[in-house]
């Protein structure tokens, strides 16, 4: 740092905070550490009684940290985000639209493991509502090496590491399977819970068949969802491995590619995954969704609303943080079950 005289100051970098003194109106930090003087400061600063500052002696090749700020933004603000002013070499990142939060998790760890750079986020594949907050971003010295904001750059790309997508799909059918409930014997409990979750995405039930346990009418009912051109289509009941379960064998006739019979979570291992050609999901669910308040489908669900291709890598990946510990209270989505 350097000493200099305050009407020469404008444009110098602070070296630390000055405090100011009003008798009865304020005390406290009037400039803080790393605030680049202004035409319009040297007028107070004087009335403080700084005829000379210590300020930072910017060499070539060296950035300012709220500059550096502004290019981090730059790797990572994307669409349906806003952003706060730069405070304190601090920038974050807010919701401006509901939707799923998607983050670059490889290319977010080689940027922060460039020295000094760091960029905070939110847990990425979980929805998120306007206003949340997202990220958070900054350098940890006052001035950093312009190099290292260059070699994050090369690391992001031309592509920013964050996204926010808006939930997209609308309607859904659920195909319920059970002699027990198809007979009448029993009461579908099932599809209420599956109304109020897809609800939470702005999706509705715009069809509902209910069809016993043989494979030829839960086929034919997948085709009649079809050919509503629903969004989405959902499968309850009869996804274990008994040979009288034929849910899973009816979604592998009735044409759909098949991504995974099967994911490493508990509640909701026996998870059927699929998509038919023009791209629409259809997904058997497990009789936990029905009573545990946290599945599988409830990890996968803000990804599909959100019209996200899901691929088998994006299953295995769930399961660090794949078991619900099954607490007495449950407090999901704030809690380790899939994170």
């Amino acid at each position: 740092m350097k000493e200099i005289a305050t009407v020469d100051a404008v444009g110098q970098v602070l070296c630390h905070d000055l405090t100011q003194i009003l008798p009865g109106e304020f005390k406290g930090a009037r400039f803080s550490k790393g605030h680049i003087v202004t035409e319009e400061d040297i007028p107070v600063l004087l009335s403080m009684g700084k005829e000379h500052l210590f300020v930072w002696e910017m060499q070539p090749g060296m950035l300012h940290e709220n500059e550096a700020a502004e290019r981090l933004l730059a790797l990572t603000m994307n669409a349906n985000m806003t952003r706060s002013g730069v405070k304190e070499g601090k920038i974050e990142l807010f919701a401006a639209a509901d939707g799923v939060f998607l983050v670059d998790s490889a290319r977010l760890n080689a940027i922060n493991a460039i020295d000094e750079i760091t960029i905070a986020t939110r847990r990425g594949n979980f929805p998120v509502r306007a206003g949340d907050k997202l990220a958070g971003m900054r350098v940890i010295p006052l001035v950093i090496e312009k190099s290292k904001l260059d070699a994050a750059k090369a690391v992001a790309g031309e592509k920013p590491i964050l996204s926010l997508l808006p939930f997209v799909l609308k309607t859904a059918a659920v195909i319920t399977t059970g002699s027990e409930v198809f007979s009448g014997r029993i009461e579908d409990r099932f599809t209420p819970v599956l109304i109020e979750k897809l609800r939470a995405y702005g999706i509705g039930v715009t069809l509902h068949t209910v069809t016993d346990d043989q494979t030829d009418p839960i086929e034919q009912a997948i085709a009649a969802a079809r050919e509503a051109k629903v969004d989405l289509i959902l499968c309850t009941g009869g996804m274990s491995v008994d040979p009288d379960d034929r849910t899973p064998g009816a979604i592998r006739k009735s044409g759909a590619r098949i991504v995974t019979y099967g994911a490493p979570v508990l509640p909701g291992a026996m998870l059927l995954l699929g998509y038919f050609s023009d791209g629409t999901p259809i997904l058997g669910l497990p009789g936990c969704v029905m009573y545990a308040k946290a599945t599988v489908f409830d990890l996968v669900l803000p990804r599909i609303a959100a019209g996200v291709p899901l691929q088998k890598s994006d299953l295995t990946s769930l399961g660090e943080g794949g078991l619900c510990l099954g607490c007495g209270v449950c407090t999901y989505p704030h809690c380790p079950f899939g994170r």
